[in-house]
């Protein structure tokens, strides 16, 4: 008779690039992996995630100069994926009114499986309670009064970073490029902009209530009230749950940037990949630095073993830089050269896993647990 192993956590990294989704995959040591794909070859992969809640499902957001939009679903895993016949769009036709693009995907709450969150463009949030198969809107959020404010950043108006607050299931965050960050206490019904304390001399006024051009927001699932946002100018932290934000990018090379990171466990841990300047959009001075602080931003350290550290100008884009949640930290970094870097200790050494991928545009880290037989 054949008996069944003990589990065992493995990791599955979903790399969403500009011309289809790859899949790493390794066991919890992180030192061989394999990679399999392009899935769904020829799409842009804006977003794409393995439901926490039930890691064998997943989505994955699809787009295609000429044959649209389309949302995608897996429940093997990753090996297969098909479409859903609906995905979140303000109208029933395909036009560039209802539809342009998914800008993210975010599960519901633990208690709630079937659940998935989506922000869009043009902007707006939808909600499906049964996997995606069908979507209604946010209007709290489409329809909001600030929505007049709102305008095109230079990739897009994004509703992006959208995510459900781990400490309070009716609490939700979103963040728009440009609008600001945005929160909802009553599951989605009204929203209202928390933008207290964000530098953004390119709106009027010395403290525009919204409008502002954030690059992505992180909610800790540790800590309740634990926010950090790369905003346009300058990366900030909160405690009170947005209401209030701490400007901590001193000490870092550039206070321009997209991508962040986590560690899961520990709140007080912030990654992050400073770039040159909105002009110039690249890693400073050619260098492929990653920078940590163990303490909320109040210090910061470069983290470069293993990175190349000449004549590198590409971009992390916000959903570049992952975590894993595993002890030690697992980190993964994926540029718009088609490089994808991982590190199985929190940051302090580097390995290439592929660098030859089209360009990367999201990475996201999930940990599953395998039964061999």
């Amino acid at each position: 008779m054949t008996q069944r192993s003990p589990s065992t956590p493995h990791v599955a990294v979903l790399i969403g690039t500009r011309k289809g989704l790859f899949i790493a995959r390794s066991d919890a040591h992180r030192t061989h992996w394999a990679i399999d794909g392009p899935h769904m070859p020829g799409y842009e992969i804006q977003s794409a995630l393995l439901d926490p809640r039930q890691p064998t499902r997943g989505w994955a957001a699809a787009h295609h100069p000429v044959w649209g939009v389309h949302l995608y679903e897996t429940s093997d895993a990753g090996k297969t994926w098909t479409p859903l016949d609906e995905v979140p769009r303000h109208g029933a036709d395909d036009g560039p009114d209802s539809l342009q693009m998914i800008w993210s995907l975010a599960p519901g709450p633990a208690d709630q499986p079937g659940r998935l969150l989506a922000g869009i463009e043009p902007p707006g949030l939808f909600i499906s309670d049964d996997g995606g198969r069908a979507w209604r809107p946010l209007s709290g959020f489409n329809a909001h009064p600030d929505r007049i404010h709102w305008s095109p950043a230079k990739g897009g108006l994004a509703v992006h970073s959208v995510q459900v607050d781990p400490q309070n299931p009716q609490r939700c965050y979103a963040a728009l490029s440009a609008g600001g960050v945005y929160r909802s206490d009553d599951t989605g019904v009204t929203w209202r902009a928390l933008n207290q304390g964000i530098r953004a001399p390119y709106l009027a006024g010395a403290q525009p209530h919204c409008g502002h051009c954030v690059h992505r927001l992180l909610v800790h699932p540790a800590r309740a009230g634990r926010c950090y946002q790369q905003s346009h100018h300058g990366l900030y932290m909160s405690d009170d749950g947005g209401e209030h934000w701490h400007e901590i990018s001193a000490g870092l090379p550039s206070d321009f940037g997209y991508a962040l990171a986590t560690d899961p466990h520990d709140p007080d841990v912030i990654v992050c990949v400073p770039e040159d300047s909105s002009q110039f959009r690249a890693t400073v001075d050619g260098r492929l630095r990653v920078y940590r602080s163990r303490d909320a931003g109040a210090h910061w350290e470069a983290l470069t073993n293993g990175l190349p550290q000449e004549n590198v100008f590409v971009t992390v884009f916000r959903d570049g830089l992952e975590s894993d949640g595993l002890d030690p930290l697992g980190l993964y970094l994926g540029t718009t050269s088609g490089h994808l870097f991982a590190s199985a200790d929190g940051g302090d050494h580097w390995t290439s896993l592929a660098g030859y991928l089209p360009g990367i545009l999201c990475v996201r880290a999930t940990v599953m647990e395998r039964t061999d037989r």
